[in-house]
Protein backbone atom coordinates (compact mmCIF):
# COMPACT_ATOMS: atom_id res chain seq x y z
CA UNK A 1 0.00 0.00 0.00
CA UNK A 2 1.46 3.34 -0.63
CA UNK A 3 -0.05 6.90 0.04
CA UNK A 4 -2.16 7.14 -3.08
CA UNK A 5 -3.66 3.58 -2.42
CA UNK A 6 -4.22 4.50 1.63
CA UNK A 7 -6.17 7.75 0.83
CA UNK A 8 -7.95 5.81 -1.46
CA UNK A 9 -9.26 3.27 1.23
CA UNK A 10 -9.95 6.28 3.01
CA UNK A 11 -12.79 7.49 0.41
CA UNK A 12 -13.64 3.99 0.61
CA UNK A 13 -14.97 3.92 3.84
CA UNK A 14 -16.73 7.36 3.18
CA UNK A 15 -14.20 9.45 5.36
CA UNK A 16 -13.44 13.11 4.28
CA UNK A 17 -10.14 13.86 2.57
CA UNK A 18 -9.44 16.80 4.78
CA UNK A 19 -10.24 14.30 7.72
CA UNK A 20 -8.30 11.40 6.09
CA UNK A 21 -5.17 13.95 4.91
CA UNK A 22 -4.89 15.28 8.74
CA UNK A 23 -4.43 11.37 9.78
CA UNK A 24 -2.26 10.35 7.07
CA UNK A 25 -0.30 13.56 7.74
CA UNK A 26 0.32 12.36 11.04
CA UNK A 27 1.25 8.93 10.84
CA UNK A 28 3.63 9.70 8.42
CA UNK A 29 5.16 12.80 9.90
CA UNK A 30 4.33 14.63 6.68
CA UNK A 31 2.10 17.63 5.52
CA UNK A 32 -0.47 17.61 3.37
CA UNK A 33 1.51 19.05 0.33
CA UNK A 34 3.88 16.18 0.41
CA UNK A 35 1.01 13.55 0.17
CA UNK A 36 0.07 14.97 -2.83
CA UNK A 37 3.61 14.98 -3.87
CA UNK A 38 4.84 11.63 -2.86
CA UNK A 39 1.76 9.50 -3.39
CA UNK A 40 3.72 6.62 -4.49
CA UNK A 41 5.65 6.28 -1.29
CA UNK A 42 4.66 3.26 0.37
CA UNK A 43 3.32 2.66 3.92
CA UNK A 44 5.49 -0.06 5.96
CA UNK A 45 3.73 -3.24 7.53
CA UNK A 46 3.67 -1.09 10.99
CA UNK A 47 2.18 2.11 9.22
CA UNK A 48 -0.66 0.16 7.18
CA UNK A 49 -1.80 -1.55 10.19
CA UNK A 50 -1.83 1.22 12.44
CA UNK A 51 -3.63 3.51 9.19
CA UNK A 52 -6.45 0.47 9.30
CA UNK A 53 -7.20 0.91 12.53
CA UNK A 54 -7.36 4.66 12.41
CA UNK A 55 -9.85 4.44 9.86
CA UNK A 56 -12.02 1.32 11.50
CA UNK A 57 -12.16 3.84 14.55
CA UNK A 58 -12.56 7.09 12.45
CA UNK A 59 -15.46 5.62 10.93
CA UNK A 60 -16.67 4.46 14.47
CA UNK A 61 -16.94 8.55 15.45
CA UNK A 62 -13.75 8.22 17.18
CA UNK A 63 -12.90 12.41 16.98
CA UNK A 64 -9.10 13.02 14.47
CA UNK A 65 -7.54 14.28 18.13
CA UNK A 66 -7.73 11.40 20.04
CA UNK A 67 -6.09 9.38 17.02
CA UNK A 68 -3.53 11.55 16.45
CA UNK A 69 -2.73 12.79 20.18
CA UNK A 70 -2.84 16.61 19.37
CA UNK A 71 -5.21 19.50 17.93
CA UNK A 72 -4.28 22.88 17.49
CA UNK A 73 -6.48 25.84 19.21
CA UNK A 74 -5.59 29.25 18.80
CA UNK A 75 -2.35 28.77 17.30
CA UNK A 76 -0.98 26.47 19.94
CA UNK A 77 -0.50 22.87 19.31
CA UNK A 78 -2.09 21.25 22.02
CA UNK A 79 -1.87 17.13 23.22
CA UNK A 80 -5.27 15.31 23.20
CA UNK A 81 -6.41 12.37 25.05
CA UNK A 82 -10.03 10.94 25.71
CA UNK A 83 -9.83 12.38 29.04
CA UNK A 84 -10.49 15.67 27.63
CA UNK A 85 -12.68 17.78 25.11
CA UNK A 86 -11.53 17.73 21.97
CA UNK A 87 -11.06 21.43 21.56
CA UNK A 88 -13.38 23.23 19.24
CA UNK A 89 -12.49 26.15 16.58
CA UNK A 90 -15.70 28.08 18.18
CA UNK A 91 -13.99 28.11 21.63
CA UNK A 92 -11.38 30.66 20.48
CA UNK A 93 -14.51 33.50 20.45
CA UNK A 94 -14.11 33.09 24.26
CA UNK A 95 -10.60 33.36 24.41
CA UNK A 96 -10.73 36.29 21.38
CA UNK A 97 -13.48 38.15 24.21
CA UNK A 98 -11.29 37.19 27.10
CA UNK A 99 -8.27 39.01 25.50
CA UNK A 100 -10.56 42.23 24.63
CA UNK A 101 -11.18 42.48 28.48
CA UNK A 102 -7.77 41.92 28.86
CA UNK A 103 -6.67 44.27 26.54
CA UNK A 104 -8.18 47.23 28.82
CA UNK A 105 -6.97 45.93 32.14
CA UNK A 106 -4.00 46.81 33.60
CA UNK A 107 -1.05 44.28 33.28
CA UNK A 108 -0.77 41.63 35.73
CA UNK A 109 -4.71 41.30 35.51
CA UNK A 110 -5.97 37.81 37.68
CA UNK A 111 -7.93 35.05 35.48
CA UNK A 112 -9.53 31.98 36.49
CA UNK A 113 -10.26 29.21 33.67
CA UNK A 114 -13.22 26.90 35.07
CA UNK A 115 -13.29 23.17 33.30
CA UNK A 116 -9.97 24.00 32.12
CA UNK A 117 -9.96 20.07 30.22
CA UNK A 118 -6.78 20.50 28.00
CA UNK A 119 -5.82 23.67 29.19
CA UNK A 120 -6.57 25.53 25.58
CA UNK A 121 -8.32 28.36 27.26
CA UNK A 122 -6.16 29.08 30.00
CA UNK A 123 -3.12 28.68 27.87
CA UNK A 124 -4.36 30.52 25.05
CA UNK A 125 -4.43 33.45 27.48
CA UNK A 126 -1.13 32.75 29.29
CA UNK A 127 0.26 32.81 25.43
CA UNK A 128 -1.25 35.78 24.85
CA UNK A 129 -1.13 37.51 27.55
CA UNK A 130 2.21 36.53 29.71
CA UNK A 131 1.61 39.35 32.05
CA UNK A 132 -1.68 37.82 33.05
CA UNK A 133 -1.70 35.95 36.26
CA UNK A 134 -3.96 32.81 34.75
CA UNK A 135 -5.66 30.12 37.17
CA UNK A 136 -7.02 26.98 35.57
CA UNK A 137 -9.44 24.19 37.38
CA UNK A 138 -11.16 20.85 36.43
CA UNK A 139 -12.90 18.49 38.81
CA UNK A 140 -11.20 15.52 36.42
CA UNK A 141 -7.50 14.05 37.34
CA UNK A 142 -6.92 12.87 34.47
CA UNK A 143 -7.65 15.97 32.50
CA UNK A 144 -5.77 18.27 34.84
CA UNK A 145 -2.85 16.10 33.73
CA UNK A 146 -3.29 16.36 30.40
CA UNK A 147 -3.50 20.10 31.03
CA UNK A 148 -0.76 20.75 33.07
CA UNK A 149 1.47 18.48 30.73
CA UNK A 150 0.42 21.06 28.12
CA UNK A 151 1.28 23.87 30.24
CA UNK A 152 5.15 22.36 30.95
CA UNK A 153 5.60 21.54 26.99
CA UNK A 154 5.09 24.67 26.11
CA UNK A 155 6.84 26.79 28.77
CA UNK A 156 3.56 28.61 29.47
CA UNK A 157 2.78 29.60 33.82
CA UNK A 158 -0.49 28.48 34.39
CA UNK A 159 -1.63 27.66 38.13
CA UNK A 160 -3.40 24.39 37.81
CA UNK A 161 -6.39 23.39 40.91
CA UNK A 162 -7.98 19.94 41.13
CA UNK A 163 -11.71 20.55 42.04
CA UNK A 164 -15.45 21.28 41.61
CA UNK A 165 -15.79 24.73 39.87
CA UNK A 166 -14.68 27.78 42.45
CA UNK A 167 -13.75 25.04 45.38
CA UNK A 168 -9.84 24.98 45.25
CA UNK A 169 -10.24 29.27 44.88
CA UNK A 170 -11.29 29.90 48.02
CA UNK A 171 -11.14 33.48 49.53
CA UNK A 172 -9.72 34.34 46.22
CA UNK A 173 -10.75 36.89 43.84
CA UNK A 174 -10.24 37.32 39.97
CA UNK A 175 -10.46 39.99 37.87
CA UNK A 176 -12.14 37.71 34.82
CA UNK A 177 -13.55 34.28 34.98
CA UNK A 178 -14.32 32.25 32.29
CA UNK A 179 -15.41 28.90 31.57
CA UNK A 180 -16.60 26.44 28.81
CA UNK A 181 -19.15 24.41 30.59
CA UNK A 182 -20.50 21.67 29.98
CA UNK A 183 -23.83 22.61 28.35
CA UNK A 184 -25.64 19.82 26.42
CA UNK A 185 -29.26 18.94 27.80
CA UNK A 186 -29.05 14.85 28.75
CA UNK A 187 -31.79 13.66 26.41
CA UNK A 188 -30.04 15.62 23.23
CA UNK A 189 -30.50 13.46 20.50
CA UNK A 190 -26.73 14.96 18.93
CA UNK A 191 -25.25 12.91 22.05
CA UNK A 192 -23.96 9.32 20.01
CA UNK A 193 -22.01 10.70 17.94
CA UNK A 194 -19.96 12.32 20.79
CA UNK A 195 -20.03 9.11 22.66
CA UNK A 196 -16.09 9.00 22.48
CA UNK A 197 -15.95 11.96 24.29
CA UNK A 198 -16.08 12.58 28.41
CA UNK A 199 -19.59 13.02 29.05
CA UNK A 200 -18.64 15.11 32.05
CA UNK A 201 -17.29 17.77 30.02
CA UNK A 202 -20.69 17.45 27.97
CA UNK A 203 -23.72 17.84 29.29
CA UNK A 204 -25.39 19.22 32.47
CA UNK A 205 -29.27 18.78 33.37
CA UNK A 206 -32.29 18.14 31.44
CA UNK A 207 -31.69 21.52 29.84
CA UNK A 208 -27.88 20.90 29.84
CA UNK A 209 -27.81 24.73 32.19
CA UNK A 210 -26.91 23.44 35.27
CA UNK A 211 -23.62 24.18 35.48
CA UNK A 212 -23.88 27.77 33.94
CA UNK A 213 -26.45 28.67 36.92
CA UNK A 214 -24.36 27.71 38.94
CA UNK A 215 -21.31 29.25 37.47
CA UNK A 216 -23.38 32.65 37.73
CA UNK A 217 -24.92 32.23 41.37
CA UNK A 218 -21.21 31.59 42.93
CA UNK A 219 -18.76 33.98 40.49
CA UNK A 220 -20.21 37.06 42.44
CA UNK A 221 -18.06 36.48 45.39
CA UNK A 222 -15.22 35.26 43.49
CA UNK A 223 -15.00 38.43 41.00
CA UNK A 224 -13.82 41.83 41.60
CA UNK A 225 -16.18 44.61 41.63
CA UNK A 226 -15.47 45.56 38.40
CA UNK A 227 -14.49 41.67 37.09
CA UNK A 228 -16.48 39.94 34.55
CA UNK A 229 -18.14 36.59 33.67
CA UNK A 230 -17.38 35.39 30.71
CA UNK A 231 -19.49 31.63 29.36
CA UNK A 232 -19.34 29.98 26.34
CA UNK A 233 -23.18 27.85 25.69
CA UNK A 234 -25.31 26.50 23.13
CA UNK A 235 -25.47 28.45 19.44
CA UNK A 236 -29.23 28.06 21.10
CA UNK A 237 -29.19 29.06 24.73
CA UNK A 238 -27.60 32.28 24.30
CA UNK A 239 -31.19 34.27 25.58
CA UNK A 240 -31.61 32.03 28.38
CA UNK A 241 -28.44 33.01 29.19
CA UNK A 242 -28.57 36.50 29.34
CA UNK A 243 -31.82 36.55 31.13
CA UNK A 244 -30.07 34.24 33.93
CA UNK A 245 -27.25 36.66 34.44
CA UNK A 246 -29.78 39.93 34.18
CA UNK A 247 -32.04 37.94 37.01
CA UNK A 248 -29.47 37.57 39.13
CA UNK A 249 -27.91 41.21 38.82
CA UNK A 250 -25.19 40.98 36.78
CA UNK A 251 -24.79 44.20 34.60
CA UNK A 252 -23.99 45.43 31.46
CA UNK A 253 -24.67 41.66 29.69
CA UNK A 254 -22.98 41.38 26.23
CA UNK A 255 -22.54 38.90 23.60
CA UNK A 256 -19.92 37.29 21.34
CA UNK A 257 -20.95 35.34 17.97
CA UNK A 258 -18.96 32.49 16.33
CA UNK A 259 -17.20 31.88 13.11
CA UNK A 260 -20.57 30.71 11.72
CA UNK A 261 -22.33 34.08 13.01
CA UNK A 262 -24.19 32.09 15.60
CA UNK A 263 -24.74 33.12 19.49
CA UNK A 264 -22.11 31.32 21.10
CA UNK A 265 -20.69 33.10 24.18
CA UNK A 266 -22.19 35.42 27.12
CA UNK A 267 -20.99 37.49 29.54
CA UNK A 268 -21.43 40.18 32.35
CA UNK A 269 -20.48 42.38 35.05
CA UNK A 270 -20.58 40.84 38.51
CA UNK A 271 -23.35 42.40 40.38
CA UNK A 272 -23.18 45.86 42.12
CA UNK A 273 -22.79 45.09 46.04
Amino acid sequence: MNVAAALALARTLGLPRVDADVLLGALLDRSRTWLLTHDDTPLDATQQARWRDWLTRRADGVPVAYLTGQHEFHGLMLHVTPDVLDPRPDTETLVDWALEMLAARAPGASVADLGTGSGAVALALAHRRPDAQVSAVDLSPAALAVAQANGERLGLPVRWRLGAWFAPLAGERFDLVVSNPPYIAESDAHLPALRHEPALALTSGTDGLDAIRQLIADAPAYLEPDGWLLLEHGHDQGPTVAALLTRAGWRGADRRDDLASRWRCTGAMRPAA
